[in-house]
């Protein structure tokens, strides 16, 4: 059977949705709900319990330890993992995760469809082995063996990308990381507070992971880019306000005939 465990932190109105899809489409094909929450503020519990799903909170928040706290959650051999702002699609996305788990006891985990790198890589068959980046595990959308983390658990001291890093040694251990034609969406507009916070892990990650450094001259680059682009972005939403409001004058001085 499948768990599905959902990461969540103050996500409530796409909680509530992700829950509603699950619990109403596809509630035979899944054995138990667990939400992973990271110290919500917002009424994340009451509507986790609505819904009949079990409500886990994680105080010490890191990626690999909530990735490892799923896990362990997990009561079932097959663990698919959301976050709160991903929600499965087609009909068949439990089916075929589990028809494909079951068929291939050296499978580790499968990475979902929901982007157009996903679809270009699953249709041209590149593999983790040539791309773990872009066709390892993914931690919105993909399903992992709790039987493989048994042996090879999630590392807790990486800023980010636990997923990929367990995608490099799974590899290495003999294990395999493939696509499944499960289509989910991911859907989230972070703010520049939580994009920040997401660009320090991805600076550290890229580094620990992917082995890219950072020189002065690269930051300094960064920087000029980022004024740049915020001026030029400022100067093409003012160019259209008044465009807009240009053309509006025009609508109401000259209106076309009603028909």
């Amino acid at each position: 059977m499948i768990s599905v465990v959902i990461r969540n932190k103050n996500q409530v109105t796409a909680l509530s949705f992700l829950l509603k899809n699950l619990t109403e489409r596809y509630a035979d094909d899944i054995a138990e709900i667990i939400v992973i929450d990271n110290v919500s503020i917002d009424e994340s519990r009451p509507v986790t319990l609505q819904y009949g799903a079990r409500f886990v909170t994680i105080e010490n928040f890191s990626y690999g330890g909530s990735a490892n706290r799923a896990a362990q959650e997990a009561k079932h051999p097959i663990v698919v993992i959301f976050s709160a702002h991903s929600y499965p699609v087609s009909h068949d996305f439990f089916k075929l995760i589990k028809e494909r788990m079951e068929a291939n006891p050296n499978l580790a985990g499968l990475r979902c469809l929901h982007s157009t790198n996903d679809y270009r890589n699953y249709i041209n068959k590149v593999s983790a082995k040539i791309d773990p980046n872009k066709s390892g595990l993914i931690f919105s959308g993909s399903a992992f063996s709790k039987a493989v983390w048994e042996k090879l658990p999630f590392r807790e001291d990486v800023a980010t990308f636990e997923d990929k890093e367990w995608t490099l040694r799974v590899l290495k251990a003999g294990y395999k990381i493939d696509f499944v034609p499960s289509i989910f969406h991911y859907e989230i507009q972070r703010s520049p507070q939580q994009q920040f916070f997401r660009f320090k892990n991805d600076v550290v990650g890229n580094y620990q992971l992917w082995h890219q450094d950072v020189s002065l001259l690269q930051a300094l680059k960064s920087l000029l880019v980022g004024l740049w682009n915020s001026c030029k972005n400022c100067l093409t939403e003012l160019k259209y306000a008044f465009l807009r409001f240009w053309f509006l004058i025009k609508f109401i001085l000259n209106k076309p005939k009603q028909f």
